[in-house]
């Protein structure tokens, strides 16, 4: 081979490398976003739903606690949004969201508590704890870039 060709395949090979890691960093950097974009997506869909378990169970939760008749309807809206946890969420989370409505279902069927029960009732009031929490730490827990 002649020594004349060798600067020029050490320019041309140079050139190309540049090109290809170029255009390597690019889909990389690509790549990343969109993952980033994936995740804060994901994020704020579980956080809207979550949100939608949470004041749909508070409210059923409240009329449980003071009304003898069940709000079948509401609790079918209530089972929804589990089912739709089913699709998007851990199984923590959805064992949480079975937890507070069986949990509500079990308070419709019970007696009303009087007023001289609401002390002791005050420490459990917060039928949605354990779910806000797992909640919580399922969101903590997704990447967030």
């Amino acid at each position: 081979m002649n020594t004349v060709y060798a600067p020029a395949f050490a320019a041309f090979g140079g050139s190309a490398f540049g090109a290809i890691s170029t255009i390597v960093s690019g889909w990389v950097t690509r790549r990343r976003k969109l993952r980033e974009r994936h995740n804060t997506r994901s994020i704020a869909k579980r956080e809207r739903l979550y949100r939608s378990f949470i004041e749909e169970a508070s409210r059923l939760y409240a009329e449980a606690l003071v009304s003898d008749r069940s709000e079948i309807p509401q609790l079918v809206n209530l089972y929804a949004l589990v089912g739709r946890m089913r699709i998007l969420s851990s199984d923590e989370v959805v064992q949480a969201a079975e937890r507070a409505g069986r949990l509500i279902v079990e308070t419709y069927l019970s007696p009303n508590p009087e007023l001289v029960d609401l002390p002791e009732l005050m420490e459990e009031m917060d039928p949605l704890r354990h779910f806000g929490e797992t909640c919580r730490r399922e969101l903590h827990s997704i990447p967030s870039h």
